[in-house]
């Protein structure tokens, strides 16, 4: 039997512990929140390295068994925009050279580029071997935002560097690794894990959020541009007895000073649709269960999707989801079985398709209900993390092993 392994986790702006919905709080902190705790189930004992971003926050932080938050002290301890993190990575890798030193992991799982870059100078003496998992990549943030991508201008190139360097880089869809190899990452450091979703907390049973339209489309995410938006709001002037419900961003009672919420309302006005659109800002995670199984259907119009959790979760709850043709939506999504894919950027065919699955109930039904046991087949936690964990032993061990079949699948294929 397999000895259990003490994991490293480095996520340098994207804590476990943090509120979702804000700039910065995403899908990144829900990835690495869900599988340290699945990684704890198999018995592995987990440390999450992140930023210290307030004065008074402990040096560690029991999360759960086996879990414990690590709050590196690298640059002041307040918030700061993930894209001016760069100047800390070195005092951020330095302590966990020193920490590593006193408590050495057998593995560095890092999160995000930054936090590989830490990652790889904190294990560089120490002989420690780094898997990466960027969750977004710097060339296709520049091939979507162009001169609006506020990344450090040397982005691209650490990325490539990181590739090459890391024991191992773990994809989390296909589209990633086309990507990844045209950046000269080489093939056989690549594998392929998916992110996952909690089958037990996000089900078809338990409470509904309460609502009163008739048919209720849902977003959740950032209140950024490339999340969609906009595009979600074309599409709701083209559906009658619809309301739009938005749940991201800063608290409810901050949504007034938000650039992308003020946006957002003034383009509700222009589509003469003020009256449907509801922004909630921010909302617990605990609530968002209860959220998703109010809606009809969930819509992801993002113009780009390193991977996105959202419609995992939405399946997982039963709910149909009609999302873009990109980045993860390829593999999660499986069109015209558990959800619905059009195109970026178009309203028009984002209505097309929401008003099918809204003139619908049988055809939602069976969306929903195929998306739950492709959920429950392929993306629960405890899955990706035993993929994870086998991934882990391989670049432990002094001589490869082949690797698990699973893990190296982008797209699964049962399911349904």
């Amino acid at each position: 039997m397999n000895r259990p392994l003490t994991v490293a986790l480095v996520s340098e702006h994207a804590s476990p512990l943090a509120v979702l919905g804000g700039v910065d709080a995403g899908g990144q902190n829900v990835h690495v929140a869900a599988l340290a705790g699945a990684l704890a189930d198999l018995g592995h004992r987990v440390v999450v390295h992140t930023r210290r971003d307030r004065a008074g926050s402990p040096e560690e932080v029991a999360m759960r068994p086996g879990v414990v938050v690590h709050h590196v002290p690298a640059g002041p301890p307040r918030p700061v925009p993930k894209d001016r993190l760069l100047p800390y990575m070195d005092e951020f890798g330095d302590h966990l050279a020193r920490y590593w030193t006193r408590r050495r992991p057998d593995i560095v799982h890092s999160h995000f580029w930054m936090s590989g870059l830490a990652a790889l100078r904190g294990a560089r003496h120490l002989g420690l071997p780094v898997a990466h998992t960027y969750h977004a990549l710097g060339t296709v943030k520049r091939r979507h935002q162009g001169h609006e991508d506020s990344s450090p201008a040397q982005r691209i190139g650490l990325e490539s560097h990181l590739g090459r360097t890391a024991t191992r880089v773990i994809a989390t869809c296909s589209d990633e690794v086309s990507e990844l190899l045209a950046m000269g990452v080489p093939t056989d450091r690549v594998r392929i894990v998916p992110c996952g979703v909690d089958p037990d907390r996000f089900s078809p049973q338990g409470d509904v959020a309460p609502r009163s339209a008739p048919h209720r489309l849902l977003m959740v995410g950032r209140l950024v541009a490339r999340k969609g938006g906009a595009t979600a709001l074309e599409a709701l002037a083209r559906l009658p007895d619809t309301e739009l419900v938005i749940a991201g961003g800063p608290p409810a009672d901050r949504l007034d000073a938000d650039p992308e919420c003020r946006r957002l309302r003034a383009l509700a006005v222009e589509h003469g649709v003020a009256d449907r659109l509801v922004l909630l800002g921010g909302v617990p995670n605990t609530r968002m269960p209860a959220l998703l199984r109010s809606a009809d259907l969930v819509v992801c119009p993002a113009h780009y999707e390193p991977f996105g959790i959202v419609p995992l979760e939405a399946m997982a709850c039963g709910v149909p989801v009609v999302a873009t043709a990109v980045g993860g939506h390829l593999d999660t999504v499986a069109d015209g079985r558990t959800g619905l894919l059009v195109p970026s950027g178009s309203g028009a065919a984002l209505a097309a398709a929401a008003a099918r699955l809204l003139g619908d109930h049988r055809l939602r039904r069976d969306f929903g209900a195929a998306g739950r046991r492709r959920v429950l087949a392929s993306y629960s936690w405890e899955r990706v993390a035993a993929s994870t964990e086998r991934i882990y032993r391989e670049a432990v061990r002094p001589h490869p092993v082949a690797p698990d079949p699973q893990a190296r699948t982008a797209a699964p294929s049962g399911g349904l």
